[in-house]
């Protein structure tokens, strides 16, 4: 099952937008036994030296059918299993056992199911010789071998110019030798080594973060990849201090250990003292540490004592003649705040530079790893989501810790980097309001397109464009464009400030756009493209005429606002606020909210109706009225607004659209109320804050007219049936006029089949719920809660399973607003069950914050158990992370549509044509170390595995453990 959920839209002839995924796996049901078997069994690990996880999948080989199976094999080490998911797990002795569940008994011909476990060690892990299922010895699989990187350590400093020492460990099965190890700094191949012990220096590394790993060959054409180990070169002779962060509970002590980065000629004496801060925090031990040439790389302890009333963070630097010091900042917590140090253990983990969460520039990856395709089909990219997650993170660490310079740095990074400049967007100022944009149809299909600019259907007039550019004395946006090439792989050099198609060479970060075609285009169908299109690449007309069809084509700029992203930063724009204010620091973030503010003004682009018609029954292009005023605003949180214009002020021509489908899971009832409620973020128009006041009680109305008879929300609703206008089947239920439409936006998969889009759009009601004790918002979330608690299994253990994919059917009453109807025809199923760690945190909030209300014991009893059960079972060395076995990953292949006899390139000088695959369009991906697994997937292998650390759910994860703590003390 695919890892989570891809957003697209259509815009009209400019620009496109889609967003993150999550993970799926599942459980259920007991084994039962099998006829005669034919199998074969992939096994691959993910290994960090002292531990591993086991993926195996196994693939029915024969003609009949596999009910109920039972594998077994056994290790030669002291491989210990702690956990297992997607069956039910035992160990007697080196003889481990794996059952079947009821979802997952049923094997087709043909057809396989992975399951997996973690497993600690120490010594050799070799992989198991054979493996037998329901009794019956598996042939023709062979395991993957086995690579570990022993050097360097994680986390580890070095001064540049220095050689850094590579070596791995390296095993393999079934007979086969190990051929080779290749040394990668994530997809550079640094060197290879053809016999053991495997290891080369790498010489003269400059300055930088870098994600190091090993990759393992063997005999018979197998590989697979270490875990990676991030390590910092610094510019000169470094002190080198770790953790960065630490939390010291009141009258506890705390540690941190120093090092030197390179080997010295003299001893050399280290002072370690506070700085700046909390001078309830105080050295206890290591302040003089003495350094020689033998001893340089042996870390010493530093012991630092909290006192017992106080709170907040120091810093506490150590010092060298001739070194560059390295900082560490401790937090001193009140004696009950276990989870708070959690939040900061993570956070220090989260920000590490060597862990590979960030840029240079300070931007938030997508994820660690760089294959990986969800809504961003590169692991390196990054979108409007991630950065929103950063500043919340931020603010936490604010709260937590009372310093409030990240908060700020973070929403400036942001600005920098992914809000447009004025040079980006130059031609704003010829915008007419009067005419926003010229019609073009949406389609259901990718080879439905180009799609025909008709200039004849009517379009409404834009009532908020003159009062924010008076508000705010420009007529350019103010909002996120959502996808982003952070290292310019695709080479378009996008670049933030005015680089229209700088190219290949530009240093990045790089605006881009994918999604443009439809409610059926997935991610894998995609065609990314520039934001500002010069015709450079693509064809004669750059990648316009893939999307529109008109007479002429003019160089353009376009982007698209993820309304979701923009929301999720002005609610912890407000949390910030709200916090620094408890701390007496308002002031300190007193610019930063008010920016907030101005974003909310211009998210109201995503109210109206995408070409500003009139909401309600709109029926026909040409029919279907403009709207004048504020009738075609919808007041809900769409799945977009895009603007765009000429490249050239001669041209003279710009537009805006807003959207008119809306998705339950982008409403934010927290945003809404932080907008008409906080007066440091009040947006400075005419009518902004009688639009989010009007916005905050229509956003509840659609989560109550949604709400299934089990207590699941249901998709949302259209003012456009189709993205045409066009006419709904008869008896489509309505809300205001609007039309219901079970999958919003996307149909491959389903826009609401994932339940990660339940708990984060809940998480907002809870916190509304929570700050005011509404009542709307507590009646959706007594049901709610009910319902998702229900299915959601705990074990003794701690590992759990909480509902992934739902299916729904039936559709809800007309809303009444006086008499809301009981929605008894609308119901949902949980068709499978995840550990997904990121999903698990979202959910987590959300019952933390409805019990801190509500006094519901049981709420506050599940949250807990699930964050204890991610913090024992699933922490690595960058996170909280489980595997994932990635079936989608056979549409490497897909075809992408095409014209026929339309050609062009890349900026890499990949064809594109009516040939062109997903693949045969990212080339740069055969070069990834990762993607011999999806080779081999493709060649008939199994499903491959990957442990993802995306930067949304890390951050979620840690900003789940730190509300619980703030909520109930703990």
């Amino acid at each position: 099952m695919p890892a989570g959920r891809p957003r697209r839209l259509l815009l009209v002839g400019v620009a496109a937008l889609a967003l993150p995924l999550a993970t799926t796996t599942a459980g259920g049901g007991t084994p039962a036994q099998a006829a005669t078997v034919q199998c074969s069994v992939d096994y691959t690990t993910n290994d960090w030296g002292s531990g591993f996880t086991a993926s195996l999948t196994i693939t029915n080989r024969g003609t009949d059918t596999i009910s109920g199976w039972s594998l077994a094999y056994a290790y030669t080490g002291n491989q210990t299993l702690t956990n297992g998911w997607s069956g039910t797990w035992s160990q007697s002795g080196k003889n481990v056992t794996v059952a079947s569940l009821d979802w997952n008994k049923t094997i087709a011909a043909g057809a396989a199911v992975t399951t997996g476990a973690q497993f600690s060690y120490s010594g050799a892990n070799a992989a198991p010789a054979s493996f037998a299922v329901n009794g019956t010895t598996c042939t023709g699989a062979h395991a993957a071998p086995v690579a570990v990187l022993t050097s360097p350590a994680a986390g580890a400093t070095y001064t540049a110019g220095d050689t850094v020492p590579l070596a791995a460990t390296a095993s393999a099965s079934d007979g086969a030798t190990v051929s080779k190890v290749e040394f990668y700094s994530n997809t550079t191949l640094l060197g290879t080594d053809t016999s053991s012990p495997y290891s080369f220096g790498w010489a003269g590394v400059t300055a930088g973060d870098y994600s190091l790993y090993a990759k393992a060959y063997d005999s018979l054409g197998a590989s697979a990849e270490s875990t990676p180990v991030g390590i910092h070169v610094a510019t000169g002779p470094s002190l080198v201090a770790t953790p960065a962060q630490v939390a010291v509970q009141q009258g506890k002590t705390g540690t941190f250990a120093v090092a030197l980065s390179t080997q010295p000629s003299a001893n050399v004496t280290v002072a370690v003292a506070r700085s700046s801060g909390n001078t309830g925090l105080s050295v206890t031990g290591g302040s003089s540490l003495t350094f020689t040439p033998s001893n340089w790389s042996t870390a010493q302890t530093v012991t630092v004592t909290a006192d017992a009333t106080g709170t907040g963070s120091a810093v506490f630097s150590a010092t060298a003649t001739g070194y560059l010091k390295a900082d560490v900042t401790v937090t001193e917590l009140a004696a009950s705040s276990a989870y708070q140090a959690r939040f900061l253990d993570l956070y220090g983990k989260i920000t590490a530079p060597a862990s590979g969460y960030f840029s240079p520039e300070g931007i938030p990856y997508h994820s660690v790893e760089t294959l990986i395709v969800e809504a961003p089909d590169y692991g390196h990219e990054t979108t409007s989501e991630a950065y929103s997650y950063l500043i919340w993170l931020q603010a936490m660490y604010g709260k937590v810790t009372q310093d409030w310079t990240k908060f700020n740095a973070a929403w400036a990074t942001m600005e920098q980097y992914m809000i447009p400049t004025h040079a980006d967007q130059p031609t704003n100022s010829f915008y007419s309001a009067s005419k926003p944009a010229t019609y073009a149809a949406e389609h259901p299909l990718p080879s439905d397109y180009p799609s025909q600019i008709e200039s004849g259907v009517p379009v409404g007039s834009d009532p908020i464009a003159g009062e924010l550019s008076s508000a705010y004395g420009t007529t350019d946006i103010y909002g996120m464009h959502w996808l982003q090439d952070v290292d310019n792989t695709y080479g378009y050099g996008d670049t933030p400030g005015g680089g229209c198609e700088a190219g290949p060479n530009a240093s990045g970060p790089s605006y881009i756009n994918t999604f443009q075609r439809g409610s059926q285009e997935s991610v894998w169908e995609t065609v990314p493209q520039p934001t500002c299109d010069n015709f450079t690449y693509g064809g004669t007309n750059g990648y316009l005429d893939l999307f529109i069809k008109d007479s002429s084509y003019a160089k353009q700029w376009k982007y698209t606002d993820a309304p979701d992203a923009d929301a999720r930063a002005i609610q912890a724009a407000y949390w910030a606020d709200t916090w620094a204010k408890a701390q007496g620091k308002s002031a300190d973030v007193a610019t930063t909210v008010a920016k907030a503010g101005k974003m909310g003004d211009y998210l109201r682009y995503s109210f109206f109706d995408k070409y500003f018609k009139k909401i309600g029954n709109c029926v026909g292009p040409s029919t279907c009225a403009a709207g004048t005023g504020k009738d075609s605003e919808h007041y809900l949180l769409s799945w977009y607004y895009a603007w765009g214009g000429a490249n050239s002020s001669s041209a003279g021509w710009a537009w805006r659209i807003g959207d008119s489908a809306a998705h339950f899971g982008y409403q934010n009832p927290m945003a809404a109320y932080a907008l008409t409620n906080d007066t440091a973020m009040a947006p400075k128009s005419t009518t902004g804050k009688s639009d989010w006041t009007t916005s905050l009680g229509r956003q509840m109305e659609f989560y109550r007219w949604l709400q299934s008879s089990e207590g699941a929300i249901a998709g949302g609703a259209t003012n456009s049936w189709d993205g045409s206008y066009g006419t709904p089947p008869s008896g489509t239920p309505t809300f205001y006029g609007m039309y219901y439409d079970v999958a919003p936006v996307y149909h491959d998969p389903p826009s609401n089949q994932w339940f990660g889009m339940q708990a984060w759009s809940m998480e907002r009601v809870a916190e509304y719920y929570q700050q005011t004790g509404n009542a709307a918002a507590k009646t959706i979330l007594d049901k709610w809660v009910t319902w998702a608690m229900s299915k959601t299994t705990v074990n003794p253990d701690g590992t759990y399973l909480i509902p992934s994919t739902l299916t729904w059917s039936g559709q809800p009453d007309t809303w009444n607003a006086s008499s809301p109807g009981a929605n008894a025809s609308l119901h949902v199923t949980v068709a499978d069950y995840t550990n997904d760690v990121g999903v698990t945190a979202a959910y987590a909030k959300t019952l933390s914050y409805y019990a801190a209300k509500s006094g519901s014991t049981a709420a506050k009893a599940m949250a807990k158990a699930l964050l204890d059960g991610m913090w024992s079972n699933y922490q690595d060395s960058l996170g909280i992370a489980v595997p994932e076995t990635r079936t989608d990953y056979n549409r490497f292949d897909d075809a992408v549509y095409v014209p026929s006899g339309w050609t062009g390139t890349m900026p890499n000088g990949d064809t594109v044509n009516s040939t062109s695959t997903f693949g045969s369009i990212r080339s740069f991906y055969q070069d990834d170390p990762a993607y011999s697994k999806v080779t081999s997937y493709l060649n008939g292998g199994a499903a491959p595995s990957f442990t993802y650390h995306r930067f949304w759910a890390q951050a979620d994860i840690a900003l789940a453990m730190a509300s619980y703590g703030d909520l109930f003390g703990a």
